[in-house]
């Protein structure tokens, strides 16, 4: 699993959002955790290609139903001039559980 920057613009403003990409059952998934978003494609390029779309498209809807600026809200990113920056991470890390019997 690897992870890059996906930068979307929108009527100039911008936007960071972090990626990761990862093989599944045969194909390259993208995926934004900071919008619960994802694509897949044949390979990583196509899937990031994929997402940025979606992403895109995504955005371009909330616009034009007015909830862009909620949804980001929402989603933990501020408004700094024209981008909009993802909260600060403190920590990343592993955990382990044991699941119950099942």
């Amino acid at each position: 699993m690897g992870s890059a920057t996906l930068t979307a613009r929108d009527r100039e403003k911008k936007i960071i959002l972090t990626v990761q990409v990862w093989k599944e059952l045969g194909a390259h998934v993208a995926y934004t955790p900071e919008l619960d978003l994802s694509s897949c494609g044949k390979s990583a390029r196509q899937a990031k290609s994929r997402l940025r779309e979606a992403v895109s498209l995504f955005m371009e809807e909330a616009e034009r139903m007015g909830t862009l600026s909620d949804i980001l809200d929402e989603a933990g990113f501020e408004k700094q001039g024209s981008s909009y920056k993802p909260r600060r991470i403190l920590a990343r890390e592993k955990m382990e559980l044991t699941l119950p019997a099942a």
